[in-house]
């Protein structure tokens, strides 16, 4: 078995060995930590955060990216991409997430190209490789380096690494597009991503660690951990009044708790 120390050693050989790059920083836990190994090898002038926000992204999570930056002592660079333009992202294919992918990757090899960085990275790793991700074709073709992948990082090794670093983010939940709240086939709006937004937003004030609030027009399915149910039940009214304002007419709730990619349970194998 690889030790973590062996796995952080070989990261960091990789990310020197790319002399520079642009990191594609969401502010999550795992950008986060890549960030941070960013920091620690390559020189400030050979590494550039770029972080995209849209219709797609919940709003308040560019805030605590730019926190978690200056915490890891570097400035980010915010851009806007545009996948909701794209009709073959709008109309919610299977294929969504190749073309969502496509934008925020293209748009920063021209800004790696204009800064004279070698490189595009992100902070896949071997625990993304278990659910169904077209996204990963549009980075396989762009070429863009995933070195947390490479170095045979799994998610439970990137919480274990970014608490021994002191880095916020080491038990932050783990975070989606907003479009993945979105069934396949229902067109995917501006105006349906910000109600999705406002209605997780509310849930997260109540103090729930992980949510989910999928989308079905007039219907949305509320996942929590399996832990967070009983409470959920316990603020059931409140939860069902706030949502009925928000624009849903029936709440209900999954008893399955929160899984990583549910939203693909529906696809044939």
């Amino acid at each position: 078995m690889i030790t973590l120390a062996k796995k952080l050693a070989c990261l960091k050989r990789i990310i020197s060995g790319y002399k520079s790059c642009v990191v594609a920083f969401s502010g999550g836990q795992d950008s986060a930590l890549l960030l941070k190994i960013c920091s620690l090898v390559l020189p400030k002038n050979k590494f550039l955060a770029v972080t995209a926000v849209s219709e797609t992204y919940p709003l308040a999570e560019l805030a605590k990216a730019k926190i978690l930056a200056k915490d890891i002592g570097v400035s980010i660079r915010v851009i806007k991409t545009e996948e909701l333009d794209n009709k073959k992202f709008s109309d919610n294919s299977i294929s969504r997430c190749y073309f969502c992918k496509k934008e925020l990757f293209s748009k920063l090899i021209l800004i790696a190209k204009h800064n004279k960085l070698n490189f595009v990275i992100d902070a896949s790793n071997i625990s993304d490789t278990k659910d169904y991700r077209p996204g990963n074709i549009a980075k396989k073709e762009l070429g863009i380096k995933s070195p947390l992948l490479e170095a045979g990082f799994s998610k439970q090794d990137i919480c274990r690494l970014s608490k021994n670093l002191g880095l916020r983010s080491w038990n932050k939940p783990s975070l989606a597009c907003l479009a993945s709240r979105i069934p396949y086939g229902i067109k995917i709006t501006a105006d349906l991503l910000r109600r999705v937004d406002q209605a997780e937003a509310y849930l997260v004030s109540l103090g729930f660690k992980v949510v989910r609030l999928r989308h079905y027009n007039g219907l949305c399915r509320i996942e929590v951990g399996k832990n967070e149910i009983p409470r959920l039940l316990n603020k059931r009214q409140a939860i069902v009044n706030t949502l009925k304002k928000i624009g849903y007419n029936y709440i209900t709730l999954d008893l399955e708790g929160y899984r990583t990619g549910s939203l693909n349970e529906v696809i044939k194998k």
